[in-house]
C-alpha cells in the first residue's frame, strides 16, 4: 500500500513525498488506519520495521485536521532512552515540515540547567507534542511545569524496554495526571506478560498488529566463533584483517568493560570509541554524531544502542558477549540489515556462554552456522551447548573431543594467586597479547526548499530536513 491510499492529512503527504517516502511497511499498513479512526493500539513488531511513522503520521494528521486545544499539550510520546527521544524529535520535525503551527519539544535528562529551563518554558506554553523519558517527565510534573489534563494521545514507544529498565511504576504514575478520555498507543517489540497486564490497564478496547515477531531480518548473514574468552579479541582482529572495518557495532555484556575493549582496540589501531549509559548526555551526542557521520569506525557498546537507534548503514555487529535475553540478540543483530541492506552478525561464544547460545538457537528455530577459530589462535573448546563442569579437584572434565582443560576456570582464566588485575592473568590459549582483555568486555526529510524556518515553542528550532535514499520511514 501506499501513504497517498491513506486518509492522512495533505501537508503530512506532502512532507512524506518530499522525503522520498512512497510505499508504507507492514506495521505501517495496518496500525495508521485504526488510529485515524481514534482507536487505542497495540503494535508488536521488531525494530527497524517503521514503528515511529506508524504513529506520528496519523497523530499529526489529526493535529493537523483541527478540534484540538491551542494552549495545551495535546500529545505525550514517552521513550526508555534519551537516545530514541531524540531520534523520535528528529522524525517529527520531518514529518511536521509542513506544519507551521503544530510545535513539539522533547524531554530527557542527563543536561544542564539551561537545557531544564528551556523545557520547563516549551511545556509551560503548552507544545503540541512532548516526547519524554520517564524520569524527567515526572520530575517537571512534581514541580508542577506541565499540565497534562487535555492530552488526547498517550504513546508509550518500546514499551517492554521501559518495563525492563523499571519505568512501571513511573509510567502509572503518568497516566494518573492525563484525562480518562484519550486515545492511548503501545507500541513494543515483544509481548511478555508484563506487557498484556499493561494493555489491560491503560488501554480500552485496543486493537491488535502484530507483525514478524522476534524474528530476525532475512537480510542478516548470522554466524558465531564457539572460543575461550581470551581469545575473543584476536577473532576480533583476526576478522578486521580480512574486511577493514566500517560502520561496524561490538555489543559488550557489561558498561564497565566497554571502555577496556574500546581501548584494547585502539592500542591495535583501529579508530573505535566506547559507548554506555555512565557518559554525559553531551558525550553520547558526541560519539553517536561521529559514528553516524564516519568520524568513528567501530562503536563498542552496551544494549544501550540495541533499540531505538536510527543507523541504516551497519555492515557488521559483533556479540562480544552472548546476551542473556534471546529477543535482546535479535534487537543487537537487527541493528544491521535494515532498509532492505544486507548485513553480518557474528556472536563470540565463550565455554561457560554455551547455555545462553543454545536457548538463542532454540528461539531462533534453527543453528547458527559456526566458524572455525584459526589455528594460530590456539586451540578452541567443543561446542556441546552446555557449560564445561569442574571435576572435584577444581579441573575441567574432559570435553567431547577428549581435550582435558586442567586448571582453567569459566571463562578461561587461571587464577593468579595475590592478583586480582585480570589483565595479568593468563590461561594456556593466552599470550602476551591478548592477556590484557581477558575480562574486556537521519531520519530523511523534505527537500530543501525556499521555505522559511520556523521555531518551535520554547524557543526550539525545527531543522530544515534533507534528502533520503530511504524508500521507508524507519525508527
Amino acid at each position: 500500500m501506499q501513504f497517498e491510499e491513506l486518509d492522512l492529512n495533505y501537508d503530512v503527504l506532502d512532507a512524506l513525498d518530499d522525503m522520498h517516502f512512497i510505499e508504507c511497511t507492514p506495521i505501517q499498513e495496518q496500525a495508521i488506519p485504526p488510529l485515524l479512526e481514534g482507536r487505542d493500539l497495540i503494535g508488536v513488531a521488531q525494530t527497524g520495521t517503521g514503528k515511529t511513522a506508524a504513529y506520528l503520521l496519523p497523530v499529526l494528521s489529526q493535529l493537523r485536521d483541527g478540534g484540538f486545544p491551542r494552549d495545551a499539550i495535546n500529545c505525550v510520546i514517552m521513550a526508555p532512552t534519551r537516545e530514541l527521544a531524540q531520534q523520535i524529535d528528529q522524525a517529527m520535525q520531518g514529518f511536521a515540515y509542513y506544519l507551521d503551527d503544530i510545535s513539539s519539544v522533547s524531554v530527557y535528562g542527563g543536561n544542564d540547567g539551561i537545557r531544564y529551563e528551556q523545557e520547563r518554558r516549551a511545556l509551560s506554553l503548552g507544545a503540541d507534542v512532548v516526547i519524554a523519558t520517564p524520569g524527567r517527565l515526572i520530575s517537571h510534573l512534581s514541580l508542577g511545569n506541565v499540565d497534562l489534563s487535555r492530552v488526547s494521545f498517550f504513546i508509550l514507544d518500546e514499551a517492554d524496554r521501559m518495563l525492563d529498565m523499571g519505568f512501571s511504576d513511573d509510567i502509572m504514575q503518568i497516566v494518573k495526571y492525563l484525562p480518562s478520555e484519550r486515545q492511548t498507543i503501545m507500541f513494543s517489540a515483544t509481548m511478555p506478560a508484563k506487557i498484556v497486564e499493561l494493555a489491560k490497564t491503560i488501554l480500552t478496547d485496543p486493537v491488535q498488529v502484530q507483525i514478524a515477531l522476534n524474528k530476525p531480518a532475512e537480510g542478516i548473514q548470522q554466524s558465531a566463533y564457539i572460543c575461550y574468552e581470551p581469545q575473543k579479541l584476536r577473532i576480533i582482529e583476526y576478522l578486521f584483517k580480512q574486511r577493514k572495518p566500517e560502520r561496524v557495532i561490538i555489543f559488550v555484556g557489561k558498561k564497565v568493560h566497554t571502555k577496556d575493549v574500546a581501548i584494547a582496540l585502539k592500542r591495535r589501531g583501529y579508530n573505535a570509541e566506547a559507548m554506555h549509559s555512565d557518559l554525559l548526555q553531551e558525550q553520547r551526542d558526541d560519539v553517536m554524531y561521529r559514528f553516524k557521520s564516519g568520524q568513528i569506525d567501530i562503536l563498542v557498546a552496551t544494549d544501550i544502542v540495541a533499540r531505538g537507534i536510527d543507523i541504516d548503514d551497519i555492515q557488521l555487529v559483533i556479540n562480544y558477549d552472548v546476551p542473556h535475553d534471546e529477543e535482546d540478540y535479535v534487537h543487537r543483530i537487527g541493528r544491521t540489515a535494515r532498509a532492505g541492506r544486507d548485513g553480518r552478525a557474528i556472536t563470540l561464544v565463550s565455554e561457560k556462554d554455551q547455555p545462553l547460545f543454545r536457548d538463542i538457537e532454540r528461539f531462533l528455530e534453527k543453528e547458527v552456522p559456526k566458524e572455525t577459530v584459526p589455528e594460530e589462535l590456539g586451540e578452541a573448546p567443543a561446542y556441546t551447548g552446555r557449560a564445561e563442569k569442574r571435576s572435584a579437584r577444581g579441573n575441567r572434565r574432559r570435553s567431547d573431543s577428549g581435550c582435558r582443560r586442567g586448571g582453567q576456570h569459566r571463562g578461561g582464566k587461571r587464577k593468579a594467586k595475590g592478583n586480582n588485575d585480570p589483565a595479568q592473568q593468563q590461561t594456556p590459549h593466552a599470550t602476551a597479547d591478548t592477556a590484557p582483555l581477558q575480562q574486556a568486555e537521519g531520519q530523511a526529510t523534505p527537500t530543501d526548499q525556499a521555505k522559511p524556518k520556523h521555531r518551535h515553542r520554547g524557543g526550539k528550532r525545527r531543522k530544515k530536513p534533507g534528502n533520503d535514499a530511504s524508500a521507508t520511514p524507519s525508527e
